[in-house]
Order: structure tokens, then sequence, then C-alpha cells
């Protein structure tokens, strides 16, 4: 999403783009916190969210605890900001236990793979 809205920046899509992901009925931001935000990114998933607050629904999936997500936004007043629009009013799922993918992975070695 960041990406595609760093793209339609320098084309003159940017606006269009951010009103698009405002009218979704439902964002999903996977894998949210992998890294640090940039700051026209920091802004970008402010006026989304500001847009989509309370007409829309945002699930966001991370392993990083929400209460490491202000660092994971990077600028304190910022994240006071996103984290309002984001956390207030929602409802947290906490996960525990082994990954599925670790549960079904098969684990073969080198050897058995080739002979297969």
């Amino acid at each position: 999403m960041f990406e595609a809205l760093t793209l339609a920046r320098g084309d003159g899509r940017h606006e269009r783009i951010l009103k698009t992901i405002a009218r979704m009925d439902v964002l999903i931001i996977d894998d949210w916190g992998l890294a640090v935000l940039t700051d026209p990114e920091r802004r970008d998933l402010l006026e989304i969210l500001e847009d989509r607050h309370g007409r829309a629904s945002t699930i966001v999936t991370s392993q990083l605890p929400v209460d490491h997500w202000h660092e994971a936004i990077g600028d304190p007043t910022l994240a006071d900001a996103i984290l309002d629009r984001l956390v207030h009013n929602a409802h947290h799922l906490t996960l525990s236990g082994d990954s599925l993918r670790r549960r079904s992975a098969v684990t073969k070695t080198l050897d058995q793979i080739a002979q297969a």
C-alpha cells in the first residue's frame, strides 16, 4: 500500500488512491510493525485512518504487541493520533501457541528431498 502511495505521489494519483482506500469496506493491514514507518507513510496512514474512522473496518495483524506500536510508527505525536483512531475502539484478539505454518510443516533432510 505504501509503495503504491509513494508512486502515486509522483504521478498525481495520490489523492485518488487515498479516497479509494477510504471507501473500501474493509482494509486489512497484514504484518504490521515489521519496519518503522517513514514520515510520508505515517502521514498517509493517519489520513487513511482519519477518513475511515467510524465508517469502515480496518483489520491489523501483527506479531508486535500493541504496546510497542508507538516505536513502529516512529513519531510520538503522529503515533498518538494514529493509535487513537486505530486502537481505542478496537476488538483485540491475542493468539498464542505454535504457528500453523510450523505445525503443518514437514521436516525433511536434503537426502529425503533428493530421493523424492
